[in-house]
This record gives C-alpha cells, sequence and structure tokens, in this order.
C-alpha cells in the first residue's frame, strides 16, 4: 500500500498545474458549500430567534376567542387579571419570563404624516422586554409610570421625521369599538435590528395602554420565555387547564417559518448536489485524461503482473489524494468565509417577509455537524467519481494498452 500511495503521489506530480486546479476545484466547492450552509443557518436561526424573542415568545397563554388577526381590545377576548396570571406562570421552574401584553391597532400622526402601527403595551421591567431596552438608540426607555411617553422604531421616527422630545398624536382602537386619541413624547427611539418589524410598532407602558384602549385590568396575551424551548409541550400542557384559556406553543404559532425551516434544508440539498455535481465531473476529466496519458505505463505495469484491481486501487488512491489536498484547503477558506460574514454579517435590509421576522443584516452560522457531513460527502463524491476512470484503466489489455500508446 505505500508503494501505491508514492506511486499516486508521483503519478499527480508529472502534472502539476492540473492536479492543483483539480484540487482547488474541490477547495472551492467544498468552501461553497460550507458558505450555503452557513448562510442558510444563520438566516434561519436569527429569523427564529429574532421571531421567538421579538413577537411569539416560547408560549402564549391568552383567551380561548382570542383572534391576534383583529387585534381587538373588547374584553371578552383578553385575558383577565394578568398580572397574577403571569406570576402563577413564571413559578413553574422551566419558565424564564412570563409578562403580560396588550396588542391594539393604532395610527401614529405628526403634520400632514401618518403611519399604521401597531401599539403593545409593556411592563417596562420584565427582563422580556430586554432586547427593547437594549435597543435603545437615543433618548431613554419608558418607565412603568410614564402617562405620557412613547417609544417608537427608528424606521418610523426615520420616515416621520421624529426625535426625542417630539410630540406625536396616536388614535387607538377601545374596548367598546371607539376611537380614542391622545398626543405622547417620544421618550426613546430604538432598534431591534429589524426594519420591518420596528417601523410597524410602538411601545407604551402597560398600565397607560391598558387606560387609554379601555381594557382595564385585561391584557391581550401573556408572553413567555422559557429556558428550554424544546420544553414549550410540557409546560403548555402544565398551564392548560380552564376553558376560557388557550396555549400557544412557538411552533404553533409560526408554523410558516418552521415549514421553510424545514424546506430549507431540502433547497441546501439540492444546491449541495449541483455543486458536488460541477466537483465530480471536473474530478472525473482529470483522472480520465490521466488515463489516456499514461496508456503505455498501465500497460507496462499489467504485462509484469499488476492485477485489475491494483490498477483500480490505484487510481482511487490518487483520488484520495486529491481529496485530502482539496478539503484541506476548502475547509480553510470555507471557514474562514463563515468566520467572516459570522461576525460581520450580510446586509440585505428590509426583506418585507411577513409572518415572520428577518434582521436586516443576516449572519453566517456553521455548525461542526454540517462541517463534517460536507466534508466526509466531498471525499466520498471524489472516490465515486473516480471509480469510472479507475474501472477504465483496470479494464486495458496489457497489448492494447502497448500498442494503442505507439
Amino acid at each position: 500500500m505505500t508503494n501505491l500511495f508514492k506511486m499516486a503521489y508521483r503519478n499527480l506530480g508529472r502534472n502539476r498545474r492540473r492536479s492543483i486546479l483539480s484540487a482547488l476545484a474541490l477547495s472551492m466547492g467544498l468552501a461553497l458549500l460550507l458558505f450555503v450552509a452557513a448562510f442558510f443557518k444563520g438566516e434561519m436561526r436569527g429569523s427564529m430567534e429574532s421571531t421567538l424573542r421579538l413577537d411569539s415568545g416560547h408560549l402564549q397563554v391568552r383567551a380561548a376567542d382570542y383572534n391576534p388577526d383583529k387585534l381587538s381590545v373588547a374584553w371578552e377576548y383578553l385575558v383577565e387579571k394578568p398580572e397574577q396570571v403571569a406570576a402563577q406562570i413564571e413559578a413553574l421552574d422551566q419558565v424564564q419570563d412570563a409578562t403580560p401584553r396588550l396588542v391594539a391597532s393604532g395610527i401614529v400622526s405628526i403634520r400632514a404624516e401618518s403611519s399604521g402601527v401597531q401599539v403593545m403595551g409593556i411592563d417596562p421591567a420584565s427582563e422580556a422586554n430586554a432586547i427593547y431596552r437594549q435597543g435603545v438608540m437615543a433618548g431613554e426607555f419608558l418607565t412603568a409610570d410614564d402617562r405620557e411617553g412613547i417609544l417608537i422604531g427608528s424606521p418610523l421616527a426615520e420616515n416621520l421625521g421624529l426625535k426625542v422630545g417630539d410630540q406625536i398624536n396616536l388614535l387607538v382602537n377601545t374596548s367598546d369599538g371607539s376611537v380614542d386619541e391622545q398626543m405622547f413624547t417620544v421618550r426613546g427611539i430604538f432598534s431591534t435590528g429589524s426594519t420591518n418589524y420596528d417601523k410597524g410598532i410602538v411601545f407604551l407602558p402597560l398600565a397607560k395602554a391598558q387606560s387609554f384602549s379601555g381594557a382595564g385590568d385585561h391584557a391581550s396575551f401573556i408572553f413567555v420565555l422559557l429556558h428550554d424551548r424544546e420544553q414549550a409541550d410540557a409546560v403548555a400542557a402544565a398551564i392548560r387547564g380552564p376553558n376560557n384559556i388557550q396555549v400557544k406553543t412557538w411552533s404553533e404559532l409560526n408554523e410558516l417559518l418552521v415549514l421553510i425551516d424545514q424546506f430549507s434544508n431540502a433547497y441546501i440539498m439540492f444546491i449541495n448536489l449541483i455543486i458536488l455535481g460541477v466537483t465530480a465531473t471536473v474530478i472525473v476529466n482529470t483522472l480520465v485524461m490521466s488515463v489516456f496519458e499514461r496508456t503505455r505505463e498501465i500497460g507496462i505495469l499489467t504485462a509484469i503482473g499488476m492485477k485489475g484491481r491494483q490498477i483500480t486501487t490505484l487510481f482511487l488512491v490518487e483520488a484520495s489524494l486529491l481529496a485530502a489536498g482539496g478539503i484541506g484547503v476548502g475547509l480553510i477558506i470555507g471557514g474562514a468565509l463563515a468566520a467572516y460574514f459570522g461576525t460581520y454579517g450580510i446586509y440585505f435590509g428590509d426583506l418585507g417577509v411577513s409572518g415572520m421576522i428577518f434582521e436586516d443584516r443576516i449572519y453566517a452560522y456553521l455548525t461542526l455537524q454540517d462541517t463534517i457531513n460536507l466534508t466526509i460527502t466531498s471525499f466520498i463524491i471524489t472516490l465515486l467519481a473516480s471509480l469510472y476512470p479507475a474501472r477504465l484503466a483496470s479494464r486495458m489489455e496489457p497489448v492494447e494498452a502497448l500498442h494503442g500508446a505507439n
């Protein structure tokens, strides 16, 4: 076997340029595979985390008749005494935080400009709302007793020409079906990194949102974050009980996102097959050319007693050396690309996709499992691609090979 490796190494060195280009093709193929895997994994990971942290949570506890599409604040659609309900849920060991939220539809206006928004009442002290607190770019975060302050997103502030301290008029649908309006002062401007989300939502302290909308001591839902989202079903089962409430898990709340996540795996596999197919074609071409250039040598080896399976093994060893070199370089290039774009991201801006939240900048995320799987797959594909030229060489008859070389 050692002699075969020596012969294979020598044979590859006969035409170094072609061997290097073939290995480089495999390197670029693997690097591209790693980057594609890291990009899609980062995109779906970022969207999932953003959607769970900003919108759905891991669980939502709602009134049985609540419809999130209507954003009604009529009492029959709301959770009664939400602070008590949230405290009971937060007492569970699996729960990281549980906080009431009240959601209503509204319109923000200043001078001749206006924009439809979702008005959300939150408990400013809750850790579940820390993502908004940390995202404040200008001004300050809300306080629970603030009755005149409002927190708005950076894109909305830019569209309406607003800055901290400005007065805006807010209209909101109330619990009795009427519309109320009030002037608010912009306390702070925030950014979550998602333009699509930030431009369509404003925040009020929960108590002010309740009194302003006429919701009283009610909330649209209890927003629940868990230590481990995989425990969502178990916690939901523990919470369910009264017929007047419904408990929705993150997978039920984000069916579209879960479906796209599953579809992305099939899409990545399709892309991988295309890239690996091109790479395999290059490898086959290299080894087939090598077979025809070495016809005389193969005839001599066969004439002196080398068997067909040994010649097949020789070409497989050559393919293995090409694969090892190409994969090594590909891992370095692909890993570097994933590390760079995992740190600095790729800016896409507002993707405008409804039903899920995408950040403006997508950060690549390369997992060890993807790296191992793609490395093994690339190696196997290279060996499979080399079988045809290897078999072609092993089936040459000594006399025909020597005659064809003259």
